[in-house]
């Protein structure tokens, strides 16, 4: 059906004359055949729990006589390494247009539970960490990794670790405390100045790693007998001499977790750190955790140079819990203000998106847009809508998924999917307690079953979060690129990216009313260019400085493929 030609065309004459008068300097950008660069700015990451998104492997399922019962959703599931190879070789994460991979931890964990007001619980997350220098075997083997990160990066797919500096895992009966020299079992944090967030444990009987302490300290007694009964004290024992030796680093409690950190980028190439509770310790310890894990991914990209994706600096994204971009570079304790991104932290999780998204389009990706572009020049953010620990989501109901995801996916700056986002995973888990909610079972069963929640069915947000995904990765410009709104009804958009001697452009239109359009769109692309429609599947001609579209869909995402 042919909508009203001519209430669109009065819209799409102004929409010619703003672009044939704005497409100057660096907003008319000439079309090039160059493959588009992977930009972090752009990125699209997606973010899972390893024990609960897959189980690849049953056999790992029980460990350490881990079998008392526990809390709703506060013991090991059974997901594992394996699994997520699983869906990495299905071509699961390609098809949403997935190019970074954060894994949680999957460092040995402690093997005994505890019960601190919200029932008996094991280390199935991955933050209780016991030993830096192994695996949990619930997670899987480190071959098992060496072949997820292969497979990723044959797919174009960069890893993000969660790296933890500022604490071990609680004390159990089976895990004692670390000797004094290295934690600190008291106070409790306060939060109401810099220091009541530093020298503090985070929560009751979360030993905190002293991260500011310059004091040689030896190896905890616990650790040195453990890797004796694995056979391996000799070498570890070695390297770390050999570390000390050329860094000149103490042997301070900081810099034997950074050794340990950086040796699986020198071993395996991984790409970026999550580093988690950023604010709760000595900013400058992370500058120092950059240099090292940059002098050990070069090592990896000179000892494999086949298998080099580029040559982006080594990534590093903070959690400062509460930081916002409204907050432009600082985060502003109640006595000080500290700019982490001074730190070589190339971006931080972006806690403001999930109110900002609450409002309308335009305000949202042109406000970012022109932060990003201003105040936070070479920096970012990372958007999301959902985490592990947020018990306050965006649509935690799951009300608006393709809302949701197109303001996700579309907002300048990078984005974060959590797992199940893309298939209305429930968050809402009788029984669970507190973040335990968050932290389900993906719903793989479900989306075989293709079910409808709340007027969707698992299908139809699987594919908008696909389309979305694609688009991003495909053009730098989405994520990256300088915001210009050109008609605001219909409400339509687009982004502009240039570097070197690459460019892209991109034009967006959203709540649209599906049908057969004609698209104004003055010399924003070259006369003749061949347009891909990523919502619809429609190839389209510039034809005199428009394009004929016929789609069912409310959303136009335009560019060169």
């Amino acid at each position: 059906m042919i909508k009203s030609l001519t209430q669109l065309n009065i819209v799409w004459v102004s929409l010619a004359l703003l672009l044939s008068g704005s497409c100057s300097g660096d907003t008319k950008l000439q079309e090039d055949n160059n493959p588009a660069p992977f930009l972090w700015e752009n990125a699209n990451i997606y973010f899972l729990l390893t024990d609960r998104f897959l189980n690849g492997d049953p056999s790992n399922d029980l460990n350490f006589k881990r079998s008392e019962k526990t809390a709703v959703m506060r013991g090991f599931q059974g997901g594992d390494i394996a699994g997520v190879i699983k869906k990495l070789e299905e071509g699961y994460f390609n098809k949403l247009g997935i190019t970074a991979l954060w894994l949680t931890p999957w460092f040995d964990q402690v093997r005994g539970s505890t019960d601190e007001g919200t029932g008996v619980t094991y280390g199935y997350h991955g933050y209780w960490t016991s030993d830096w220098t192994s695996m949990d075997p619930n997670f899987g083997t480190e071959e098992e990794v060496a072949r997820l990160i292969e497979i990723a990066h044959a797919q174009g797919i960069r890893i993000v670790m969660d790296v933890i500096i500022n604490h071990t895992g609680p004390v159990t009966p089976q895990d004692p405390a670390w000797p004094q020299e290295w934690v600190r079992t008291e106070p409790a944090c306060d939060y109401q100045s810099y220091h009541n967030n530093l020298s503090c444990t985070l929560v009751e009987n979360l030993p905190d790693i002293r991260t500011g302490s310059d004091q040689e300290v030896g190896l905890p007694p616990t650790l040195i007998e453990k890797w004796e009964k694995e056979g391996r004290l000799d070498q570890e024992m070695a390297e770390l001499d050999a570390f000390f030796q050329r860094t000149g680093y103490p042997r301070a409690p900081r810099y034997y977790i950074i050794k340990w950190l950086t040796d699986l980028v020198r071993q395996y190439g991984i790409d970026g750190y999550r580093l988690d509770t950023a604010k709760h310790i000595e900013e400058g310890v992370w500058k120092e955790l950059f240099g090292e894990a940059s002098e050990a991914l070069e090592a990896w990209r000179l000892e494999h140079p086949d298998r080099v994706l580029d040559h982006n600096e080594f990534y590093m994204v903070g959690e400062v819990y509460g930081y916002g971009i409204s907050s432009d570079r600082l985060f502003h304790f109640p006595d000080t203000a500290v700019d982490y991104f001074a730190e070589d932290i190339h971006s931080l999780i972006n806690f403001d998106f999930k109110y900002n998204a609450t409002g309308g389009y335009e305000e949202l990706f042109s406000t970012y847009s022109e932060k990003l572009h201003t105040t936070l020049k070479g920096k970012g953010v990372l958007n999301y809508l959902t985490s592990h620990d947020d018990g306050g989501p965006y649509d935690k109901e799951r009300l608006k998924p393709l809302e949701a995801g197109t303001k996700l996916l579309l907002s300048p700056g990078s984005c974060q999917v959590y797992y199940g986002d893309e298939s209305c995973r429930n968050l809402v888990i009788p029984g669970a307690v507190g973040d335990a909610t968050l932290r389900g079972p993906m719903n793989w069963d479900e989306i075989d079953q293709n079910i409808s929640r709340t007027g969707y069915s698992l299908q139809q947000v699987m594919e908008h979060y696909q389309k979305l995904g694609s688009f991003r990765k495909d053009h730098p410009s989405v994520g990256a690129g300088k915001h210009r709104m050109i008609s605001a009804e219909p409400y339509l958009f687009t982004r502009t990216y240039s570097r070197d001697d690459y460019s892209d452009q991109v034009l967006v239109g959203l709540d649209l009313v599906g049908g057969e359009l004609t698209l104004k769109v003055g010399d924003f692309f070259n006369e003749g260019s061949i347009l891909y429609d990523y919502y619809s599947g429609n190839t389209v001609k510039v034809e005199n400085g428009e394009v004929r579209l016929d789609s069912e869909f409310n959303i136009v995402l335009l560019a060169k493929k």
